[in-house]
């Protein structure tokens, strides 16, 4: 009899363990762009997340083109990034369940002091850009294929100037994140595109401020979506929507408003549906 009632004892204590590691090992991995990490979102966010459900959410912060990578490679359960035409595309081609708009916050670019493009105080990113090569300014681009690169590119597209014929003179490609190419910009007195909440949260401004904004161009949406268990079979899919589906949620859209720094909104909800 004792050795029997030892046995149940010793089985129900093997399944509380079980049960003890197996949630403390419940996670999902997000891929995403480093703009939401660098701006202490998630470090806001998800607290709120896990406390609520239990789940951990584990962020590999890339710039958006090598975060659909590793999407693509099945290394996520939830890509987050801020590049729409080539989120569609990840959907389009199956890699991804269903995108939703998330959120969004506008590009600017910033310069120093001095401004030698003559561009501060301008809402007009087109001729702005055009003066910094017309003046062959120095300008700092992250050169990393990230949501903030392609947005970049796209604005020297529509002024009808291709920057990269001027690479390594006026024109520095740095290949890297956004608070690093900040950092180059700022040591060489280059302008720089940066989303605004990325800029807001980066400590190193010098006398640097922001030169252009307020240009419809200049509109950053962000996107999320599950990676789609029927090309990634280990994908955590109801973790991973769970926290999709609150972040959509009334309550996470108004976690996402509430966040802010100086008393200034970093990322404006705008999900398509709650």
């Amino acid at each position: 009899m004792k050795i029997y009632f030892s046995r149940i004892v010793l089985a129900g204590l093997l399944a509380l363990i079980a049960t003890s590691v197996q949630a403390e090992d419940r996670f999902i991995t997000v891929q995403s762009t480093t703009s939401t990490q660098n701006s202490g979102l998630y470090d806001y966010l998800l607290p709120i997340f896990k406390e609520k459900t239990g789940i951990e959410v584990r962020v590999v912060a890339v710039g958006t083109g090598q975060a659909i990578k590793n999407a693509q490679n099945c290394d996520g359960d939830v890509l987050l990034v801020h590049a729409k035409p080539a989120e569609e595309k990840f959907v389009a081609e199956g890699y991804g369940v269903k995108r939703d708009d998330l959120m969004y916050n506008d590009f600017v670019i910033v310069g120093p002091s001095a401004d030698p493009a003559g561009i501060k105080g301008s809402n007009d990113v087109k001729a702005s850009l055009a003066a910094i090569r017309e003046k062959a300014a120095p300008f700092a681009s992250r050169g990393d294929d990230s949501g903030t690169h392609k947005a970049e590119l796209k604005l020297w597209k529509a002024a009808g100037i291709d920057p990269k014929a001027d690479s390594g003179s006026w024109y520095r490609e740095t290949g890297s994140g956004m608070g690093a190419t900040l950092n180059t910009a700022v040591g060489m007195g280059a302008y720089a595109l940066t989303d605004r909440a990325t800029w807001l949260s980066f400590a190193n401004k010098g006398d640097y401020d922001i030169a252009v904004e307020g240009d419809k161009d200049m509109f950053n949406q962000y996107g999320v979506m599950l990676v789609n268990p029927a090309k990634c079979p280990a994908v955590k899919q109801a973790d991973g929507q769970a926290f999709i589906d609150w972040l959509l949620s009334t309550e996470g859209q108004t976690a996402i408003a509430e966040y802010k720094i100086g008393g200034k909104q970093l990322f404006f909800p705008n999900a398509t549906h709650s």
